[in-house]
């Protein structure tokens, strides 16, 4: 079901901007919207935000779906359908799937992902590599990552992270804990606590 209207955080993650500049806008009148009656909590109706979108050159692609973009990133067929099937499945994500490094960075930048599932172990490339390529990018600090391997030593992972990864999990695990997390990361409810 599609939201009707937005906090300005929510508008903020949809433009990739950070909030502060979506209150702005709001503030000086650019994008409109209302104030929550007897509070001082800012709300934007969806037309309003699509046209502050397209008004700004800021593609409407992720305001037109509604669903949270992933790349998954991994050369394990099997686990890539795994993943994928699941999260469309949910049917708040939209997904897309490479299997190396070098389709990897070609498809972040087209496809702007909101978060890549990397495999830290590629074929032609290290996952350190890429998450320290997709950091490097200003355009791309709001992308979360969450790094996969079957082998990890705990220092190896403190490097994943200070490469640029948000989380780690080690292989094999349950779809529904990556999902789980992918949710944590995204700020949108997991069904697991919904229920």
């Amino acid at each position: 079901m599609q939201k009707t209207v937005y906090t300005t955080g929510e508008a903020a993650k949809i433009c990739k901007v950070s909030q502060q500049t979506i209150i702005r806008c709001f503030d000086s009148g650019q994008l409109k919207g209302f104030r929550v009656p007897g509070s001082r909590f800012r709300r934007i109706p969806r037309d309003q935000l699509f046209l502050f979108m397209r008004d700004n050159g800021i593609p409407t692609d992720a305001l037109e779906s509604g669903r949270r973009k992933i790349l998954v990133v991994d050369d394990d067929q099997d686990l890539v359908e795994l993943i994928t099937d699941v999260l469309e499945r949910d049917g708040r994500f939209e997904t897309r799937s490479v299997n190396n490094g070098f389709d990897a960075g070609m498809m972040v930048k087209d496809y702007r992902p909101d978060l890549i599932v990397l495999d830290v172990m590629l074929p032609d490339i290290n996952g350190k590599e890429v998450c320290q390529r997709v950091r490097s990018d200003s355009t791309m600090d709001e992308v979360r990552i969450v790094c996969i391997s079957g082998m990890c030593e705990p220092d190896k992972i403190e490097d994943l992270k200070a490469a640029g990864a948000n989380e780690f999990l080690q292989k094999p695990f349950e779809a529904e804990v990556l999902v789980d997390r992918i949710c944590g990361l995204l700020d949108i409810e997991s069904v697991a606590a919904g229920s």
